[in-house]
């Protein structure tokens, strides 16, 4: 096998050659590495890369199971985390100047997972400046170029996440999402990206953004890698109050049962299809069809107060962002990407009222869609974003308003929701169907994602960088 080939393997691929012995971790972990160095340059995927604590990693892990010590499909799968996971003696810099020397002590809850699990980390993601926008433009790290144009935007936060899988530099990736900030990359260079339920997965050790809306979450080739991802970093954590008890499924196993027959998917009959580009709603059309095709009942429902919700995000993760970042605001604002600035100058506006009645209006829309939507339907398919990847020099906050605009809802609910490729416009980018499940219910997410992509090869494409 070339280191090529190596390094385009999926998770589930590489794991079973690894358990198998056919493939050693160190032979995995050095394709990436030599991926990384002939391409991220251009890309610029990665903010620290830690070449040699990963090639120790891997040796340990080719020692381990030499000796029958197999931990399971993560034992030596190299992954890299956003740059907002604590590591222990590697910095963490948020994307940001103002932490760009700091140093954590501990890892995160999340980063602690892994490791357990035997992931070998490559590195730390390049993204957005304190996960703060949607483009993956920063100033201070030369942003994300997308590996399937590199004058593209590869979306943000997680740009550095949705990048180096797109482009084979790690087999998988830790990324968050405050707003959409795993589905959106994920979209925009053709991976698989999973939000799972608010609380499903521990933030502890995790630069905040906006405490109530952020969650954790892979990104990955398949929806099966994002299962076995997932499996391994949820869970209930002490240290984390806001994470839950609920319960974790294996969710590998299932992902065996593909038949749809019976399953009720809702297309929603306003706002999601309301100006979207034309290449991307054929291709969303189409996947509505095939899952059809599989037997799925697909129908339009009506979902409530969809108007009222970009302006409840919007008061709910200004003011809890100021909150975090109000000393250095005060003391450091020239050391802010003028961006980000401005969108924390701009939570100074928002009153204690407008907040309140923003998390107010959560609690109702939370409880009417599971009064009157998922009483009805198992899922909801939309568009992941209405627009491929835009070009590098369009303006920033625009770009932010449009490829937010169909994913903030769900961490508005705190809902499960996945982007999974659909399919490719005539310029040969990505664009990306989001499926969004009931609340603890991202093994019925997973499972259908796995389905349609059993039915179709888009996952499987690889930009030709």
């Amino acid at each position: 096998m070339t280191t090529t080939d190596t390094a385009d393997l999926s998770i589930s691929e590489a794991a079973d050659l690894v358990r198998k012995r056919k493939l050693s971790p160190i032979e995995l972990t050095e394709a990436c590495l030599e991926r990384i160095a002939a391409l991220d340059a251009r890309v610029r995927a990665f903010i620290t890369v830690t070449r040699e604590d990963a090639m120790a990693g891997a040796q340990q892990a080719a020692a381990a199971i030499a000796g029958g010590n197999y931990k399971g499909p993560l034992h030596g799968i190299p992954i890299a985390l956003k740059d907002l996971f604590d590591t222990a003696g590697v910095r963490t810099t948020a994307g940001s100047k103002i932490l760009r020397e700091r140093v954590p002590t501990e890892d995160a809850e999340a980063t602690a997972r892994l490791k357990a699990a035997g992931a070998i980390i490559l590195g730390k993601l390049n993204m957005h400046e304190f996960a703060f926008g949607a483009t993956g433009l920063n100033r201070h790290y030369d942003g994300t170029h997308n590996p399937w144009g590199l004058d593209r935007m590869s979306g943000g936060s997680s740009s550095g996440s949705g990048a180096a899988v797109a482009a084979g530099m790690a087999l998988g990736a830790l990324g968050t999402d405050t707003g959409g900030s795993i589905r959106i990359p994920s979209s925009l260079c053709g991976v698989t990206g999973l939000k799972p339920t608010y609380g499903r997965v521990s933030r502890r050790g995790v630069v905040p953004l906006s405490w109530s809306l952020d969650h954790v979450g892979p990104i990955a080739r398949t929806a099966a890698d994002a299962a076995l991802i997932l499996k391994a970093i949820a869970g209930r954590d002490a240290g984390d109050e806001t994470s839950s008890e609920e319960p974790v499924p294996d969710y590998a196993k299932t992902l065996a049962d593909t038949r749809l027959k019976r399953l009720r998917i809702g297309v929603p009959d306003s706002f999601f299809f309301d100006n979207v580009d034309a290449e991307c709603l054929e291709a969303i059309r189409a996947a509505l069809f095939l899952l059809r095709d599989m037997k799925a009942q697909v129908d339009e429902v009506s979902l409530p107060h969809l108007a009222e919700v970009s302006a409840a995000v919007t008061a709910i993760m200004l003011p809890e962002a100021l909150a975090y970042h109000r000393r250095w605001l005060a003391e450091r604002p020239d050391d802010y990407g003028e961006d980000v600035r401005g969108r924390l100058e701009l939570a100074l506006l928002y009153p204690a009222v407008t907040y309140v009645e923003a998390k107010r209006l959560r609690t109702l829309v939370s409880e009417e869609w599971r009064a009157s939507v998922f009483d009805r339907f198992d899922l909801l398919a939309v568009p992941t974003t209405p627009v491929a990847a835009p070009p590098l020099d369009d303006d920033g906050l625009q770009a932010t308003l449009t490829l937010t605009r169909f994913t903030g809802a769900f961490n508005l609910t705190g809902l499960p929701a996945i982007s999974i490729p659909c399919g490719f416009t005539s310029a040969g980018l990505p664009i990306g169907l989001q499926l969004v499940g009931r609340w603890w219910e991202e093994a019925t997410v997973l499972r259908v994602a796995h389905a349609y992509q059993q039915a179709t090869d888009w996952h499987k494409r690889t930009p030709a960088l």
